[in-house]
């Protein structure tokens, strides 16, 4: 097959989830025989044609120039390159900005498939003018996409409650961790054990300031490492808010990942926020690293975790969790095992990327009947 993957900031990956996603499944794809193109933008530093045999097609996107609006001109010149190369399958990474180009393609033989992300118009950093957006996009994406993939089973009972379509659950991946270097500490004086770890973009619908809410009311004296950029208005909000408690330490962003690896398998306990997303990649890596995982009650990650993680919906919840760390730490083993078995048998990437190959041969079929 001819594959066309947009919607991504590039690969090799050095941003996020999509692009961590863009990057595996372009690469399993090809190691399976099929010929796959991945869209990045101008900008990105990787400046060779081709990646592990995947061929990168840069585009011009001036986001950084004029702000979110060079998204879109940036979207709409890799859909048209991909549709004017007659790529059998168009594999568009979520909706926004994307989708309002969706009413006016002219695919020829192209067959768009959309994976819809999460309900990103509950972000609370944007303004309700953009919300209203977002909740436009969406419907654009379910309404125009000619199949949808969903990454979390809420997801798609979503979709199907709201729009009355059907979505192919397909989630992410992650790659199991099994090396810790109790030595990386030292560059960031901490214990094994002896610290509890938030990693997230500081922004509201994460809960960052429910979980240090939570720290304070409990007492705790555990040092709490916040990794995230901090160089935000919402960062500097949190940074002058918790500025008297020493112990909660906002550390920016890590990148190296094996260090993120060691930071959370050392951990006492690994806090995860996210809130608005369907199955969210840092999630997984949590899981894959042996985290000890305090989730936020939702949904979307009930349905990742189950019952292998403990959860907590306001700061006076994740407070009685750290009151009493003793009882918690009871089912530490249990719970990293289970979760370990699941990146293993559900979010491999391997058995994520054979799923996509199994729904793009099956919509190829169908079109061509």
């Amino acid at each position: 097959m001819k594959i066309a993957i947009t919607g991504s900031r590039g690969i090799p990956n050095n941003y996020g989830g999509f692009e961590q996603c863009a990057e595996n499944l372009a690469v399993l794809l090809v190691e399976a025989g099929h010929e796959v193109t991945v869209y990045n933008p101008d900008y990105h530093d990787y400046n060779i044609d081709s990646y592990k045999g995947v061929r990168i097609v840069k585009q011009w996107n001036p986001e950084k120039k004029i702000g979110t609006i060079g998204n879109f001109i940036y979207d709409y010149r890799c859909i048209q390159h991909a549709i004017s190369e007659n790529c059998d399958i168009l594999l568009v990474l979520g909706y926004t900005t994307a989708s309002v180009f969706f009413p006016f393609l002219n695919k020829k033989k192209s067959i768009l498939v959309t994976n819809m992300d999460g309900l990103e118009w509950k972000r609370n950093k944007w303004n309700m003018i953009i919300k209203k957006l977002a909740l436009w996009f969406e419907k654009l994406g379910a309404k125009y996409s000619d199949y949808l993939v969903s990454d979390n089973r809420e997801i798609r009972n979503y979709l199907q409650r709201t729009y009355k379509t059907d979505s192919t659950f397909i989630a992410y991946g992650a790659t199991l961790f099994r090396d810790p270097q109790e030595s990386i500490l030292q560059e960031y004086n901490i214990e094994t054990g002896k610290y509890d770890i938030l990693i997230a973009r500081l922004e509201k619908e994460n809960n960052v300031e429910t979980v240090l809410d939570g720290v304070l009311l409990s007492s705790s004296s555990t040092p709490t490492l916040v990794i995230g950029n901090h160089q935000t208005a919402y960062g500097n909000y949190l940074k002058e808010k918790y500025k008297a408690h020493s112990h909660i330490r906002f550390m920016g962003g890590i990148y190296n990942l094996n260090h993120l690896d060691n930071l959370r398998w050392h951990a006492r306990f690994y806090f995860h926020g996210h809130s608005v997303g369907g199955t969210n990649p840092s999630l997984l890596e949590a899981m894959s690293s042996g985290a000890f995982i305090l989730a936020h009650d939702n949904l979307f990650n009930r349905d990742v975790l189950g019952s292998n993680a403990y959860y907590f919906e306001s700061p006076e919840a994740a407070a009685q969790l750290l009151r009493a760390p003793e009882k918690c730490l009871e089912q530490r083993d249990r719970f990293i095992q289970a979760n370990f078995l699941k990146i293993e048998n559900e979010y491999n990437w391997q058995k994520i990327t054979n799923e996509y190959e199994d729904l793009f041969k099956t919509v190829l079929t169908s079109h061509n009947k």
